[in-house]
């Protein structure tokens, strides 16, 4: 499970992939062709050909258990072209010790969760309280508060009230596999509600008498205080000691199953935090005994919520009225003969993107290289952002996953599809000029991408016709919002299945096959003839 994580955070080293980077516009030879450049050997010729773009709609469902979330995401936002979308959160809950002791007498005094929301950390404002009171035991303090804007996708003058509930299904296990669109009982009592206006902060409070330390947070987060859950934690943990339900994880995963955290608006922003970093904190206290005298110190217990427990991103969509909904309705998605006219591509199990190079462009490339010796040195799928739908102030997708589909005949059953990597990062990551894709303008309208296919459309073009490579009958690209994620060490790509698509809030709509538009999906391809 930790080597999981561990990858969430580790996006494609770009020393390596390079996928991100922003380019001019000059074609540029890869390594398989950059050879024939060398000395003035050949001029190469640029020449774009149509391709059959469609939408793949992926149900508004993706996997999105704790082996995918390397971020969590909450929030909701709602904008023309995809409509709303929101996010809630599902974690399991564990005992950081079991058969906890918490003394004598004990009681809950309150119950405090944090967040820890990706941040701004160039943007900090101080404030400070001279004057400041600390309520227990009224002791004249210093409070100093730090406060740094959280990074938000979406309308970012929103206030949310976040919602902690507490779930009544079993979560089962961190490795099971669970949909995004899964539904889990929750109890509709909310445990605690935090008005959030998007800032987060660290605070520390000092005594004035001696400047020590009362409270500290050293890291900034959303503390979302719990004030009904007071009684459910004494009944289900304070007053539980010495039972089962508190002897082990087995049990404890049973007895409290877990907790849900939403909020109640439909439309604002999206934001991200790292499931691995939440805390839950009880505070409570307990009779002391000394020299005959009884005392009644704050003790506080931490649960963990991070590694090895359950965590589920759950996301719902309303479509209605929204472009790609309009699409869905009118049938102008996934037009597999032809392409459809606009592309949608959403995170998080929005649609995502096909592309196919049909056989009349590769007959056409292969009556090049038969008759005329024409030598392919690059080949890209071209694609721009539609400027007529998608011009606003939202970031531009910068993270792409890139696969190359496929049927394969079998004997028993009719075919089984196939998912891999394209032939170009099987053979070339690593190499000089190499990267998945490169992309444009990211500041402007239209923005676009080049997704290299060079060795992809060599293998259609100049392949032997018995060999699997050069067989083109089923095969098409795939375009998905959200990086592949690097193996543990970072030196290399974990795996066609390892992503962040789970959690990556862009969206965008691309000009799909239109034959009217100049801007139109397109196979670029550069070739020489020596």
């Amino acid at each position: 499970m930790t080597r999981t994580i561990k990858r969430t955070f580790a996006i494609l080293s770009l020393a390596i992939f390079g996928s991100v980077l922003l380019y001019n516009c000059e074609p540029d030879p890869d390594s398989l062709g950059e050879q024939l450049f060398l000395d003035g050997a050949a001029q190469g010729k640029e020449v774009p050909y149509d391709i059959i773009a469609f939408n793949i709609d992926n149900k508004d469902s993706i996997k999105s258990d704790a082996t995918q979330l390397g971020s969590a995401v909450l929030g909701a936002f709602k904008e023309g072209q995809f409509g709303m979308q929101k996010a809630s959160y599902i974690t399991q809950l564990r005992l950081s010790t079991y058969n906890p002791d918490f003394g004598a007498n004990a009681k809950v005094d309150s119950v405090v969760l944090v967040l820890k929301p990706t941040y701004a950390s160039d943007s900090l404002t101080t404030t400070t309280n001279e004057d400041y009171i600390y309520p227990d035991g009224n002791v004249a303090a210093k409070k100093e508060v730090k406060t740094y804007p959280i990074n938000k996708y979406g309308k970012a003058k929103t206030t949310f009230h976040i919602n902690v509930n507490e779930v009544t299904d079993f979560l089962r296990s961190a490795t099971d596999s669970v949909k995004s669109n899964q539904n889990f009982a929750y109890d509709a009592t909310v445990l605690g509600t935090k008005e959030f206006k998007g800032t987060i902060n660290t605070v520390a409070i000092t005594k004035d008498s001696d400047n020590s330390s009362i409270f500290t947070t050293t890291t900034p987060g959303i503390r979302i205080p719990l004030d009904n859950a007071k009684t459910l934690f004494q009944e289900k943990i304070i007053d539980k000691k010495g039972k089962p339900e508190l002897a082990d994880a087995s049990n404890f995963i049973r007895h409290f199953k877990g907790l849900r955290i939403s909020v109640q608006e439909n439309d604002g922003y999206l934001f991200q935090f790292s499931p691995n970093d939440m805390e839950l904190i009880m505070y409570y206290k307990y009779d002391k005994t000394d020299n005959g005298t009884t005392t009644r110190p704050q003790a506080t217990y931490a649960f963990s919520l991070g590694a090895g427990n359950t965590h589920i991103g759950q996301y719902t969509y309303d479509r209605s009225g929204s472009g790609y909904g309009t699409a869905l309705s009118s049938g102008m998605v996934g037009n597999r003969d032809s392409g459809d006219k606009k592309l949608f591509a959403q995170g998080m199990g929005g649609p995502s993107i096909g592309v196919k190079i049909p056989d009349s462009e590769i007959n056409k490339l292969k009556t090049l290289y038969q008759n005329d010796k024409a030598v392919i040195i690059s080949a890209k799928i071209r694609i721009y952002t539609d400027a007529s739908t998608w011009s606003n102030n939202y970031g531009k997708p910068n993270l792409f996953t890139f696969l190359q589909k496929d049927r394969k005949e079998k004997q028993v059953t009719p075919y089984v599809t196939t998912t891999a990597f394209t032939s170009d990062v099987a053979t070339l990551v690593g190499s000089p000029n190499y990267t998945i894709y490169k992309s444009f303008d990211l500041d402007k309208n239209p923005a676009h991408y080049d997704f290299i296919v060079t060795k992809s459309v060599k293998d259609l073009v100049e392949g032997k016709p018995e060999d699997y490579t050069s067989n083109n009958t089923n095969k098409y690209f795939r375009i998905d919002i959200g990086g592949f994620l690097a193996n543990s060490d970072n030196t290399g790509l974990a795996g066609y299945k390892f992503t962040s698509r789970s959690y990556t809030r862009d969206r965008a709509v691309f000009v799909g096959s239109d034959p009217a538009d100049a801007k139109r999906v397109q196979l670029i391809v550069t070739y020489a003839k020596k």
